[in-house]
């Protein structure tokens, strides 16, 4: 209770005062014996020429400025900049040795390359899921057989999931046939069979969590993985999958939705919180082994092409194609 006065009291303190004062380190109390610094302020924005001298005095090797204003009027200093330099200096410190903006630009672009091609090996297992969860649900339970929470494990969570599906039926309201259900079937309900094909990959994931464990057994059976393993690989998957549409960093990021590995992995050290997790998770979803080894080659490609990536960031062990590698490709 103390400490929510002091920092009460400070907060409301500090909102009167004018910007100038504040300009200053500051401490505040915030349990007692414990000094916190207060928050900082927002830098200025500075513009591109201002940005290419700033990265020149923290030791950055800017070999062409012309390049680099290009760069920087296409991709934001925050994106660009800001996150692939956490290898390439301490924080607030300056650049490694030798460390040129050309690499930190090699390390985005693999980024993107990464993520390109990740997506569509992510949207075959969607699919995939989103046709086998509704061809099961609906035989079993009926088309609107999603709306009865007896069919589900939680009633609350159920309830969450009803209110999920609200707002992505009304996202979608003028979509065909969306359009063609509610205006033209009695009910005015839509089919889980349609339904899926408007909830997000995470609602998705929501509503097999909450499915009775029969009903994951027999689904996640056949994708030939157990529903205990499968259901943390598709939530890990899906926010992969979330990372991918909005242009996210996979390249030295922790994953905070985490899939359960085999043991056979965990064992050998293999860490489930990098993006080589989600890439073992898919090998053993995906079973068309011609697209899996189409993409397995232009992994490979993508990591020698980019010499200044280094794999361990993303959880990659030394011997990482062997754990890739399929029958067809030993």
């Amino acid at each position: 209770m103390l400490a929510k006065k002091l920092k009460s009291k400070y907060n409301n303190n500090n909102r009167t005062q004018h910007a100038s004062q504040r300009c200053g380190p500051r401490w505040v109390f915030q349990f007692v014996g414990e000094v916190m610094p207060a928050l900082k302020q927002l830098p200025e924005p500075i513009d591109i020429e201002h940005q290419i001298e700033n990265l020149k005095e923290i030791g950055l090797i800017v070999d062409d400025e012309e390049y680099a204003r290009k760069i920087l009027n296409d991709i934001s200093y925050f994106r660009l900049v800001k996150a692939f330099s956490l290898k390439l200096k301490p924080k607030n410190g300056r650049y490694n040795e030798n460390v040129r903006f050309e690499n930190i630009v090699d390390l985005y672009l693999f980024n993107a390359n990464l993520r390109q091609l990740l997506f569509p090996i992510i949207e075959r297992v969607e699919v995939n899921l989103r046709c086998r969860i509704s061809n099961y649900f609906c035989v079993k339970y009926g088309a609107l057989g999603y709306k009865d929470s007896a069919n589900f494990v939680n009633e609350d969570y159920h309830k969450e999931f009803i209110d999920d599906i609200a707002d992505e039926i009304r996202r979608n309201s003028r979509a065909p046939f969306v359009k063609n259900f509610r205006e033209n079937y009695i009910s005015g309900e839509l089919p889980l069979y349609a339904l899926v094909e408007v909830l997000s990959f995470g609602t998705l994931s929501k509503l097999f969590k909450n499915m009775k464990n029969t009903d994951k057994k027999i689904i996640s059976k056949q994708f030939g993985v157990g529903y205990t393993y499968f259901e943390s690989w598709i939530e890990n998957i899906s926010y992969v999958r979330n990372i991918c549409a909005h242009y996210g960093r996979l390249y030295d990021a922790k994953l905070t939705k985490t899939p359960r590995l085999y043991d056979q992995y965990t064992k050998e050290g293999i860490g489930n919180n990098r993006i080589f997790a989600t890439i073992l998770c898919l090998k053993n979803i995906v079973n068309d082994s011609e697209h899996w080894i189409v993409f397995v080659n232009e992994l490979v490609k993508l990591v020698d092409k980019y010499k200044g990536v280094d794999v361990t960031t993303m959880g990659f062990p030394n011997d990482w194609k062997s754990y890739l590698l399929i029958e067809e490709q030993k």
